[in-house]
């Protein structure tokens, strides 16, 4: 079942939301060569501590950070460690929080020092499809029009859409029913409707759709060695539209 959201829920996930938007615009100060994945995973759990929210993602299902930090190849839930990032890399950094029991999810891709243009070009590509995909979020359409848009414009590029990982419905759970990936049919699915609140979060990889889990049993990669984009907002369905909950610049 996809649960309605009523104004207070919405309310408290908005809250939620601007903790986990300035959580990222609070690290993005940091990301730059020589800085360790563990060090970023420090700085973002006491500040959101210091906001009055809980970290979403420590402890869920056994995860043990507050971050899903993927270097490079990593696709996502990649697990924060002593990994130093280097001039050139791409990271993506996912992070979720908890407000009086509502969760907010917000994920981008950073560039570290000077990135190529083959690498930005990955980025710039999958922020567009998540871009494209909150715009299909419409009351009246349906599911398969989110990955439809996000699929037809990926593919123009060569890319690969993961197929195993999707993004989902949000709010007393981090993952909650409908699943929406990030490819499928126009006009299929369940039908979107106003209050509904959607984590839509595109995985683009440079090559290969096809992926693996690194014995850590969370790190999930390419099985080319070629890096992926993940980017990821949280939205509500609102009657003219979709409004996203988790800003960035």
């Amino acid at each position: 079942m996809i649960n309605i959201k009523n104004k207070n829920e919405i309310k408290l996930m908005k809250k939620a939301c601007k903790i986990v938007s300035d959580t990222l615009a609070h690290l993005e100060k940091y990301i730059e060569p020589g800085i360790q994945t563990i060090e970023l995973d420090n700085i973002a759990e006491d500040y959101i501590r210091t906001q009055n929210a809980i970290p979403g993602f420590k402890g869920l299902y056994g995860f043990p950070a507050t971050l899903c930090i993927s270097v490079e190849e990593e696709v996502v839930h990649g697990i924060p460690k002593n990994k130093t990032l280097s001039d050139g890399d791409i990271v993506g950094i996912d992070v979720g929080a908890i407000v009086e029991g509502y969760y907010g999810d917000h994920a981008r891709t950073f560039q570290v020092g000077s990135v190529n243009e083959e690498r930005k070009k990955l980025i710039d590509v999958t922020k567009k499809s998540l871009e494209l995909g909150i715009e299909a979020s419409c009351p009246g359409n349906r599911i398969g029009d989110i990955g439809f848009a996000i699929q037809n414009y990926a593919e123009q590029y060569g890319y690969g859409i993961v197929r195993e990982l999707v993004g989902h419905g949000i709010g007393k759970k981090l993952h909650e029913e409908p699943q929406i990936p990030n490819y499928g049919k126009s006009n299929t699915g369940a039908v979107i409707k106003e209050g509904m609140c959607f984590a839509i979060e595109p995985m683009i990889n440079l090559g290969t759709e096809k992926i693996y889990t690194k014995s850590d049993n969370w790190t999930i990669c390419t099985q080319d060695g070629l890096p992926s984009a993940h980017f990821e907002h949280t939205i509500v369905v609102t009657d003219n539209g979709s409004k996203v909950l988790t800003h960035y610049n």
